[in-house]
């Protein structure tokens, strides 16, 4: 089964930088950016489905593959950040003169809503207190073996099962690298994913998670922004985003969660937004200590 519509975009709309952050880098088993678009395969209330995103004439056109084709196609705006409304943000955006000029650099960059929470918080569980590499690793292993063919001729897999996750012994997650502690957040997760799916909105999401053991407002923000396309969540307690913001904002090259609320305060509705376009304008605090050291914890 396959559905089609065919969607308008915003003036200077970007693609590609739109729809990017739904897919973890380099590659995804479960999405990917080709010369033929954007395929996201998607386990959605009706079924199995593969979205396919492509540009066309000035339109995006949207296709929707499998079972759940319908809810995908139905759905396809907002994962290509079409619903995403950024009206009220340049006039904030123009309280910081850096915050100002990235916002009309990447105007066309829009906050994409998958509407399916655990995909996400699988993820945001993996990339808890490691590397993006060891996370990413972590993540690809984890969706090939619980990996089932999505639809459509794109070649991916659907996102893990979550019974078919809470089904499984913690143990059997060491050789993806992944340790003791992050599983069994994982498996609660899991556990209770039906409920959690049926959050109305970010602000319940965010309630629910951080009320189960091994999830806190970190791993949360990183779930809500792009499952339901939160461009407030902020990621308090990340390594990095306290110091890019005292820096970015104030000038100050170390910043804690406290100071970075503070900066990020005259831009409530979007300071996750903001947290976003300093990244993607590739700003950073300056580095004074080593790296965090790349580990193996299948090798344990």
């Amino acid at each position: 089964m396959t559905v089609t519509r065919r969607l308008s975009l915003p003036e200077r709309y970007a693609f590609g930088s739109s729809v990017r952050p739904l897919l973890v880098p380099k590659h995804d088993p479960c999405g990917t950016v080709r010369e033929d678009g954007f395929w996201l395969a998607m386990r959605t209330p009706d079924g199995p489905a593969t979205l396919h995103l492509t540009r066309d004439a000035g339109q995006l056109v949207a296709t929707g593959h499998g079972p759940g084709a319908g809810w995908a196609a139905d759905r396809a705006d907002a994962v290509a950040g079409l619903r995403d409304d950024v009206s009220g943000f340049p006039a904030l955006a123009a309280r910081h003169p850096l915050v100002g000029r990235l916002a009309k650099t990447f105007s066309g960059v829009r906050l994409p809503a998958t509407g399916l929470l655990f995909p996400r918080l699988l993820r945001a569980i993996l990339e808890q207190k490691v590397t993006g590499k060891e996370a990413h690793r972590s993540y690809r292993a984890v969706c090939r073996h619980f990996g089932e063919p999505a639809p459509g001729p794109a070649g991916l897999v659907l996102p893990p099962d979550p019974a078919a996750v809470a089904a499984t012994a913690y143990w059997e997650f060491h050789p993806f690298g992944v340790e003791q502690r992050r599983t069994q957040a994982l498996l609660r997760a899991a556990q209770v994913a039906a409920r959690l799916e049926r959050c109305a909105d970010a602000a319940e999401a965010t309630v629910r998670l951080t009320a189960l053991p091994g999830i806190g407002p970190w791993t949360a923000a990183e779930t809500v922004r792009h499952a339901y396309g939160d461009a407030d969540a902020v990621s308090v307690g990340d390594f990095h985003i306290p110091n890019t913001v005292a820096f970015a904002l104030a000038g100050e090259a170390r910043g804690s969660d406290d100071r970075m609320l503070e900066l990020l305060e005259p831009f409530r509705g979007h300071r996750g937004r903001v947290c976003d376009l300093l990244a993607m304008g590739g700003i950073s605090a300056p580095k004074f200590g080593p790296r965090m050291p790349l580990r193996s914890f299948s090798r344990f």
